[in-house]
């Protein structure tokens, strides 16, 4: 009986080790889907940017018309509108680059001394955002807004901006990523290891400064004045940031 039970004891001890051998072999198997954290790795930041030339350039125009009534007001203020909206069609605009961007109409008053506020008349204003994407003809486009208004025109927001930034946004994601590839090879030397794959990647996305507007102030022109100013777009940088999480060997 003591000799069955001595079998049945090693049995047991020998599958006790079998299974863990097993788990340990498990253990030390295939490690190439290790995280990040659990090998040895470097990770860097790199950045690019990129210069390109705007290609289009924005404006508020419109009018601002002032009337005894509102009927009167709005009546005269949709009328040079359309005029203006006329004008920058007809100066080579396409139609789906103009959009209302303000239409208001607020009392004018006066304030007697020491009496109470008394309306005068209403101030109506109607403008339109445009987008000209073909810039040799930018300022005649705003002189023909302008001229089209006449006294009652304005203009404000003037800016260039890039519309169609992809080739740029590729050329400054190349060049943050070659840039963390450069920061990560030199840390591999100082460190004595060799760098290995790529185990993650992290972009920011691109980004283009906000442009800045030409003509701040909403200023009545005159109808007679000569209005075609020179305009220079200049460039503007487009800018990538990615981190880069490198295997070190």
């Amino acid at each position: 009986m003591q000799v069955l039970r001595r079998k049945a004891l090693t049995r047991a001890t020998a599958v006790a080790v079998t299974a863990a051998m097993a788990v340990l072999l498990a253990g030390c198997g295939d490690d190439s889907d290790a995280s990040p954290e659990s090998t040895r790795n470097v990770t860097v930041i790199g950045k690019g940017e990129v210069k390109g030339a705007p290609d289009v350039l924005r404006a508020d125009v419109g009018v601002s018309v002032t009337a005894k009534d509102v009927s009167g007001a709005l009546s005269q203020a949709s009328e040079k509108a359309q005029a203006v909206i006329d004008a920058v069609v007809g100066a080579g605009v396409a139609r789906e680059d103009v959009q209302t961007n303000e239409l208001s109409i607020q009392p004018e008053q006066t304030y007697p001394q020491g009496g109470a506020p008394r309306i005068t008349g209403y101030n109506a204003t109607n403008s339109v955002r445009i987008s000209v994407r073909d810039l040799k003809k930018a300022s005649e486009v705003l002189d023909k807004a302008v001229q089209a208004g006449g006294d009652s025109a304005r203009l404000s927001g003037v800016t260039f901006d890039l519309d169609n930034d992809a080739d740029l946004v590729k050329g400054a994601r190349e060049r943050a990523f070659n840039d963390a590839k450069a920061r990560a090879e030199q840390y591999a030397g100082l460190s004595g290891s060799k760098l290995g794959k790529v185990l993650r990647i992290d972009e920011s996305h691109g980004s283009v400064p906000p442009p800045a507007p030409m003509m701040g102030k909403r200023a009545p022109m005159q109808a007679d004045a000569s209005f075609a100013p020179p305009l220079e777009p200049g460039q503007q940088t487009v800018t990538f940031e990615v981190s880069v999480i490198w295997e070190l060997n």
